[in-house]
């Protein structure tokens, strides 16, 4: 048919539009040739009508919908989009819920529960990208009354005031350093702990107030309440003071963050602290014990004895469940080479506060191997030994969101969908994912564009690099050794190896070979490196670029034909020569 010049005919091709958007429930203009077309069609039952002037429709519903493309789709007389939109609104439920006829209105786009990096990144890039957002956040104060403002674990009682007590701990160690390069100085040096932590709380302010900001700027509403579902799209607030406001949304995203787990034997809530008490603890530990042997328990037992105080860290099985045991091992042997004493096979069954001795507790401990009891006395006590999602209090129950019972982890697709389709999880409580303040930040965002945006792109959780921040620091990405082997068998794996002794270390003269480090290449797929492991210096600014690598399929001879920077830690990744399965020897004589 010719093109419509006429005023009068576009009139009548636009009503006659209207009309079949108006009068059936399912209204999908399509091409019968197109595959996308045929994709859509295949779950929206329609009865077809052939029109002849297709062209003049397209025209003509490019002017109402501001879309041309095909197919073009609309239900109960509202305007869904093409292929990719329709196929998204199924798979959130919106679609099913046009079609029940239930297309109301919301208070917002997006509800964003939890104020952490990942909350924090999606509720900003679903603003940016035009949605009306709003983010909750409320700190349930700890068994000592400590609570926090907005940020989340990491800014607050995580990564960032761990990074730099850590920081103040290898401080010492530079100091001590420094007389063999000439420093000469003579008063003993000493170390304030509330100076220090003042310091770092101060910083620490200043990050939640930009956090607050950057929500007003970019047009996010900012609620501190604590929020629980009452019904699938509704949710009640309840603030600081009890009083109970109602907020619906078309999407909800679950950020809830988790918080450390107690022992539940007598007297741990009473008289123990976690690592949510330790950064604003007002003095100084002392004698400490650090039960536990996840990253959190030895990265705050190696801090504490690094600022020269008396550290037993207490350790029922493994060191760091889920890392390579052999570098846990290595990181464990380095921490008990310099101070840190451990318990090991020992839990414990009772803390308790002795009379007429304020400030210490008595520790009663039973062997896992034995009936052997042994008692200690500490001035702090501190429990690390894991952490558990905070979803059992926040209604997921009554709106049907499988959560698993034994750690209150909710189980997602690989586009952090929950098994109710507009209700998404990211970060901490997610299912068998990484704990790691970039994962849930990456993730947020990306489903923020997915959701609104319309990206494909997903989060990566197999090549993610991250660091333990013990005394002698580990990096990882990528595969553990026994993973690798899992997967793949031992026969299809290679792993390279070797000690080092980094040149800032030996005009000191010491830690000589205790640096470590190993490749994990898969002999099947061209040596690709599959797994990265260094125990060294700088854990964390190595570990950063051999990821992005990873990323992009590096094999072990692109690594050796990499040129190396001398003299550094990371040529070593460069010159690796030794494999595992030689036994040959890895020491190191220089740099």
């Amino acid at each position: 048919m010719p093109p419509i010049e006429n005023e009068s005919g576009k009139n009548d091709l636009k009503s006659r539009i209207q009309q079949l958007i108006d009068s059936n429930q399912v209204m999908v203009f399509s091409k019968s040739y197109c595959p996308y077309c045929v994709k859509v069609r295949s779950f929206c039952l329609t009865q077809r009508l052939y029109l002849e002037d297709g062209t003049n429709y397209q025209e003509m519903l490019l002017e109402m919908t501001g879309q041309k493309s095909v197919p073009n789709v609309f239900i109960n007389k509202t305007h869904v989009g093409g292929c990719d939109k329709t196929l998204q609104a199924h798979k959130d439920g919106s679609l099913q819920q046009l079609l029940n006829g239930q297309n109301e209105s919301y208070d917002y786009d997006l509800i964003v529960i939890g104020g952490g990096s990942g909350g924090l990144a999606c509720s900003k890039e679903a603003a940016l990208l035009g949605k009306k957002v709003m983010v909750l956040d409320y700190v349930v104060p700890t068994p000592k009354g400590t609570s926090w403002g907005l940020g989340g674990t990491c800014v607050n009682v995580g990564c960032i005031p761990k990074k730099l007590m850590h920081q103040t701990a290898l401080l010492r160690t530079a100091i001590q350093d420094a007389r063999k390069f000439g420093w000469e100085f003579d008063e003993t040096v000493k170390h304030n702990w509330e100076t220090m932590k003042e310091a770092i709380n101060n910083y620490i302010g200043s990050l939640n107030w930009n956090y607050r900001v950057a929500l007003r700027d970019k047009k996010v509403d900012y609620v501190n309440a604590y929020a629980e579902f009452i019904d699938p799209h509704k949710i009640k607030t309840t603030n600081k003071r009890g009083k109970e406001t109602f907020y619906t949304a078309a999407r909800f995203v679950l950020a809830t963050g988790e918080r450390p787990r107690y022992l539940n034997i007598p007297g741990d809530k009473e008289h123990c602290i976690t690592s949510d008490d330790l950064f604003s603890l007002p003095y100084c530990p002392g004698k400490t014990l650090v039960i536990g042997a996840s990253y959190v328990a030895l990265e705050c037992g190696g801090f504490l004895a690094g600022l020269g105080l008396d550290v037993t860290v207490m350790v029922r099985s493994i060191l760091l469940r889920g890392f390579d045991q052999d570098m846990a091992n290595r990181a464990g042997e380095y921490m008990e080479e310099h101070g840190v004493k451990f318990l090991r096979e020992y839990v414990p069954t009772k803390v308790e506060l002795e009379a007429g001795t304020p400030g210490r507790l008595k520790v009663t401990a039973k062997s896992t191997g034995s009936e052997e009891v042994i008692e200690g006395e500490y001035n702090t006590v501190l429990i690390a030994v894991g952490r558990d999602a905070c979803t059992d209090k926040i209604g997921l129950d009554k709106v049907g969101v499988k959560v698993n019972p034994k750690n209150g982890k909710i189980p997602v697709n690989d586009e952090e969908q929950t098994n109710v389709p507009h209700i998404y999880a990211i970060g901490d409580i997610l299912q068998d994912k990484w704990e790691l303040t970039p994962v849930a930040i990456q993730a947020g965002k990306l489903l923020a564009r997915r959701l609104y945006g319309g990206s494909k792109a997903k989060c990566d959780y197999v090549n993610v690099p991250t660091t333990v921040f013990t005394p002698m620091e580990y990096g990882a990405c990528g595969l553990s050794e026994e993973r690798a082997v899992g997967l793949y068998g031992q026969e299809n794996i290679e792993v390279f190896h070797t000690l080092f002794w980094p040149l800032e270390f030996t005009v000191p003269s010491r830690d000589n070979n205790k640096c470590y480090a190993k490749i994990i290449c898969n002999k099947l797929d061209n040596d690709r490196v599959i797994g990265f492991h260094y125990l060294g210096p700088n854990a964390g600014e190595v570990t950063q670029g051999f990821s992005a690598a990873m990323k992009c399929g590096a094999t072990k001879e692109q690594l050796d034909g990499t040129i190396g920077i001398h003299p550094t830690c990371a040529e070593i990744f460069t010159t690796m020569e030794v494999t595992k399965s030689s036994g040959g020897n890895i020491n190191q004589s220089g740099c």
